[in-house]
């Protein structure tokens, strides 16, 4: 027998969180007690994210147990994956228990438990972990107070890990790199420089210690004016482009010039028709609505790149609800569309026509921005189509991926968020959607990702940020 096999128990929280965690422990086994089935039962119903995972685990279950026939399931199930998710394990896979006996002895008496479903689970992991002295048995649970309450018991508990997107949150690609002072000496051997259409290119070797990203933008220190992003990446030796410089009130985005080096990113990302994905990831006041919008109004009122502008956002409240709201998709989704009605004050201020102009305005780019829910999105196809997902911090990587597959031919999409501000249950900083994207996109050649670093809302909202 592996001496470093386990057996793990699965809370359902992780099954609904989750729905291919059965097939996420490799060689170990899995025990699921009665008691997970019963809830999985009674929340099978419904349109919501949760529902539509249990329904998939059924399945899972379902095709599992069809497969190894109708005989004897004492043994437990191979847990053979679906061709999706099929992985080579090189060893023999885990196997699946259901809990069929029970003893009737009740959980210990002396902690006062109530006979619920969290120690029902618990009792089943004491009953197993004395039946099976041979290998480890493990909890694994999303919720904290649950992995106390085994804690207490002796049982070890671990929380679901396996969607994480990275170890550490600190360790997620910037979408920057501050060049030393020395770069031109370090590559003036087989260094290229041309010009094409009025911008500047260079090409030199990489160094072992620069490993840049296609659309990964570069700049040096101090008061060196040189920007640069790396336009092509073919084995070891990449394209450097100069970057347009948006700060200048000449070159300036439907009003907008860029206040610092990473907005001057942002915009060069946002502005060039190559780049069909774009997340901006920022604390508050940092200019990703405005950046984002302005870009957008530049390119489909001025530069009729796109059809129209389309907004979303994950209708996730900050406090408690305030019930339905009235009205068609468009009305019911303005409240969570402040974002929108505030950046469109900043860039709809006509210096002539008074308040006729500002509102001729007004009608004019609302005529251009649709705001669309979160929640019919399925099943969509965006052509030419310019689209803002606001506040995807709070999306799964499920939903993120729902989204990002709307997108046709000559759509570009762009994502915007501060992981310092999930709304969401049982989503953090590693396991967000949005870091999920910045973290699968950042090899791709049309995708470009910036962290703005700097506010610009105003002193007390920087002092705020800062200091909260």
């Amino acid at each position: 027998m592996n001496a470093s096999k386990r057996t793990y128990v699965l809370d359902t929280n992780v099954l609904m969180h989750d729905p291919t965690s059965l097939f996420r422990f490799e060689e170990h086994d899995i025990l699921l007690p009665m008691v997970v089935l019963e809830e999985l039962d009674a929340a099978k119903k419904g349109t919501t994210e949760v529902a539509r995972n249990v329904r998939q685990v059924s399945r899972f279950l379902n095709e599992l147990i069809q497969s190894h026939g109708n005989g004897n399931l004492d043994g437990g199930i191979p847990l053979l994956r679906p061709h999706d998710l099929r992985l080579d394990l090189g060893g023999e896979p885990g196997r699946l228990h259901f809990q069929t006996t029970t003893d009737p002895a009740p959980v210990p008496v002396a902690a006062g438990l109530k006979n619920s479903a969290d120690n029902q689970i618990i009792h089943a992991v004491l009953e197993l972990r004395e039946r099976l002295t041979s290998q480890p048995v493990v909890l694994v649970s999303k919720d904290i107070n649950m992995r106390i309450k085994a804690s207490l018991f002796g049982i070890p508990a671990e929380d679901y890990e396996n969607d994480r997107a990275l170890d550490d949150f600190n360790l997620l690609f910037t979408g920057l790199s501050e060049l030393p002072a020395e770069f031109w000496q370090r590559h003036e051997q087989g260094l290229r420089s041309w010009s094409n259409h009025g911008r500047t290119y260079y090409e030199v070797e990489l160094a072992p210690d620069e490993n840049w990203q296609p659309q990964q933008f570069l700049y040096f220190g101090g008061d060196e004016a040189l920007e640069l992003r790396v336009a092509e990446r073919d084995g070891s030796r990449v394209v450097l482009e100069m970057l347009d410089d948006y700060r200048q009130h000449s070159h300036a985005v439907w009003g907008i010039s860029a206040r610092n080096r990473e907005q001057n990113f942002a915009l060069n990302a946002l502005m060039d028709p190559d780049v069909d994905f774009v997340t901006l990831l920022g604390t508050a006041g940092t200019g990703k609505t405005l950046l984002a919008l302005a870009a957008g109004l530049a390119q489909t009122m001025d530069e009729q790149r796109y059809r129209e502008i389309i907004m979303t956002r994950a209708t996730v409240s900050v406090g408690e609800d305030i019930g339905f709201l009235p009205g068609t998709e468009e009305e019911k989704m303005t409240p969570w569309m402040g974002a929108l009605t505030d950046n469109l004050e900043v860039l709809t201020n006509p210096q002539e026509g008074g308040s006729w102009g500002r509102q001729a305005t007004n009608d004019l780019l609302a005529s251009r921005i649709k705001i669309r829910a979160l929640n019919f999105m399925r099943g969509r196809t965006f052509l030419n189509r310019y689209v803002i997902i606001d506040e995807a911090q709070n999306l799964t990587p499920k939903q993120m991926k729902t989204l990002l597959t709307r997108a046709g031919p000559g759509t570009k999409m762009v994502c915007l968020g501060n992981i310092a501000q999930i709304d969401t249950p049982y989503l953090t900083e590693t396991t967000s959607g949005l870091t999920y994207a910045v973290d699968r996109f950042k090899g791709w050649a049309h995708s470009a990702h910036v962290t703005l670093r700097r506010g610009e809302r105003s002193r007390l909202a920087d002092f705020a940020s800062a200091a909260l």
